[in-house]
């Protein structure tokens, strides 16, 4: 793996990636030569614009055995039949949603990534879904047009072989695919479940920092982007397509994953949500979620993105005097919520390992009943360690539309806002 973070050009330091898996792939001068080595072929991927300020271009140069247009005609495809890229499908509800953990099909039923994706919500600026996949990709590969992928899962490993390299990532890692990088998922644990947001807008670069300082929340050091790695291999393959919220197939006799050498910033990468360096208040009061974003997707507004992903990782909690969960709250956000592992320090049951939920924008949601109870009454003195657990947040400015099949699914929890039903009332105008 290349310990360099594919992040830091994009904060600015001004690097990108080089890889070869053969010596001397790689050109020696120039990006375009007119004969690459080993009788490659040079082809450059951008994803974004052109005239894009240097600090924020993304564009990678490769070197394959065949260009990326050696394959047939795409035409229309029945893949991801639950990927879904239509949210409004009717009034999304201001209730509070919660969903118990999607089940994974059944040997008798195998599906892969792609057809194990079931689409949650979503609005114009990113898509929210959930895998649920029992095979491997086998003689099919596939790229986004739409948007970049962050895939986090939550049960059985990945290997994302991508035509720029191999991640593998685990439950409490992430991994970006970036828009239009072509790969393949594989399970070396078999069955697989995990949650995917598929961000339509900028591309996710790490926060600036500001009055925090140089240090804190994710370190660019611990981003890993892929080394070259090829498959030569000949055979009849799909290469199967997101296009303007559809999908499409289209044949080819090789394996797309043939990139030899490549340089830029245009990569797939990963990291390890275990390793953020949580800031938060040692006085009093609670942080804003914000506190824990580990990227976001700026907007043309300042100070607005269009996707942040936020990581409850393990903490302490020393903030004396005072109510250390979250405060009961509403705001312009729609969040989706999801608990990778262990259990979520705000909330008391109900929200295993694999659940997920929504609080739309300006729904009043906030600790149960339990939680606020025991919260109450806490030794603020000692310091409360938050261990074990891991939970994470795509949040948007704007409302999620919640899908017609998530509404309606089985595993919705219909009982869920009565987990407030048993908030007293302690009022008393003639006590303090």
């Amino acid at each position: 793996m290349n310990t360099d973070s594919p992040l830091n050009y994009m904060s600015g330091f001004g690097n990108e990636f080089a890889t070869e898996a053969l010596p001397g792939a790689l050109p020696d001068r120039g990006n375009s030569p007119q004969k690459a080595p080993y009788g490659l072929y040079a082809e450059q991927i951008s994803g974004t614009a052109f005239t894009i300020a240097r600090s924020a271009n993304r564009r990678s140069w490769l070197y394959r055995i065949r260009p990326g247009a050696a394959h047939g005609a795409f035409a229309p495809s029945a893949a991801g039949p639950q990927w879904l890229s239509s949210f409004r499908q009717g009034p999304t509800p201001p209730n509070r949603m919660r969903w118990s953990p999607i089940a994974i099909p059944g040997e008798d039923a195998p599906v892969d990534f792609i057809d194990g994706m079931t689409t949650i919500g979503g609005n114009a600026g990113c898509g929210i879904h959930v895998y649920t996949a029992t095979q491997s990709m086998e003689k099919r590969y596939f790229y986004n047009a739409d948007g970049e992928l962050l895939i986090v899962p939550q049960q059985g490993r990945l290997t994302l072989a991508t035509e720029m390299g191999t991640l593998e990532i685990e439950p409490q890692e992430i991994a970006v695919i970036p828009r239009g990088i072509r790969f393949q998922v594989r399970l070396p644990d078999g069955a697989a479940r995990g949650f995917v947001s598929e961000n339509f807008g900028a591309p996710l670069q790490l926060p600036t920092l500001g009055v925090i300082g140089s240090n804190g929340l994710a370190h660019p050091r611990d981003f890993l982007t892929s080394v070259a790695a090829f498959e030569d291999v000949e055979g009849d393959f799909e290469i199967l397509a997101k296009f303007d919220g559809h999908f499409w197939s289209a044949k080819t006799d090789h394996s797309p994953l043939d990139v030899v050498a490549w340089h830029g910033t245009h990569a797939p990468y990963k990291y390890d949500l275990r390793k953020f360096n949580v800031a938060g208040f040692i006085s009093y009061d609670h942080p804003d979620p914000c506190m824990n974003l580990v990227l976001h997707s700026p907007s043309a507004v300042p100070g607005v993105d269009t996707l942040d992903f936020i990581a409850f990782a393990p903490r302490v909690l020393a903030m004396q005097d005072t109510f250390r969960p979250p405060w009961f709250h509403r705001n312009i956000a729609g969040e989706f919520m999801a608990n990778v592992h262990g259990q979520y320090d705000a909330k008391a049951g109900g929200f295993e390992p694999g659940s997920m939920s929504i609080h739309n924008t300006m729904t009043a949601h906030g600790p149960d009943t339990d939680t606020f109870e025991k919260a109450s009454v806490a030794d603020t003195h000692k310091p409360d360690y938050i261990t074990d657990t891991m939970a994470i947040m795509f949040e948007t400015p704007v409302i999620i539309h919640a899908t017609e099949q998530a509404l309606k699914s089985p595993h919705r929890q219909p009982d869920y806002p009565e987990v407030w039903g048993g908030l007293k009332k302690h009022f008393n105008p003639n006590q303090r």
